[in-house]
C-alpha cells in the first residue's frame, strides 16, 4: 500500500512516498502519483524511492522515462529519485542522469535525506 508523508523543509512542501509495491509503471501511473500527492498534501515536489519505478523506465529506448518527464513538467512538479544507480551502466542513462541533475527539476541521488535536501533547494 502507497504511502505519502507530508514534509516541510526550509519553508518548502515536499511529500515523500513509500510503498511495498511499484507505484510507477507507466506513464499514467505517474500521472495517478501526481495527482494523488498534489490533492493530500499539496505538494509539488515528490521524493521517491528508485525500487518503487518500473525497471523500464531505467531502459531510455523505451522512451518511458522521457514520457513521465514531461509529465511531470508539464504539471510543475519536481521530483528527486533516490537509491543506488551503480548497477547501471548505459552511457545514455549516465548521461540522461548527469543532465537531470544539472537541471532544476528531477535529480537522481543516492538517499532520501539527499533527495528532501535537493528538492527543498530546488528554485521555483
Amino acid at each position: 500500500m502507497m504511502k505519502i508523508e507530508h514534509v516541510r523543509d526550509h519553508g518548502t512542501d515536499l511529500a515523500v512516498v513509500s510503498s511495498d509495491e511499484k507505484v510507477i509503471v507507466d506513464v499514467q501511473s505517474a500521472l495517478d502519483l501526481v495527482m494523488t500527492v498534489k490533492y493530500e498534501t499539496g505538494a509539488a515536489r515528490i521524493v521517491i524511492d528508485k525500487d518503487l519505478i518500473c525497471e523500464d523506465f531505467f531502459i531510455l529506448s523505451t522512451g518511458v522515462a522521457g514520457e513521465i518527464l514531461q509529465k511531470f513538467i508539464n504539471y510543475r512538479v519536481k521530483a528527486a529519485v533516490y537509491g543506488d544507480y551503480s548497477r547501471y551502466t548505459s552511457k545514455p542513462l549516465r548521461d540522461f542522469i548527469y543532465e537531470s541533475n544539472n537541471g532544476h527539476d528531477f535529480f537522481f541521488v543516492s538517499t532520501k535525506e539527499e533527495a528532501v535536501r535537493k528538492l527543498a533547494e530546488a528554485r521555483q
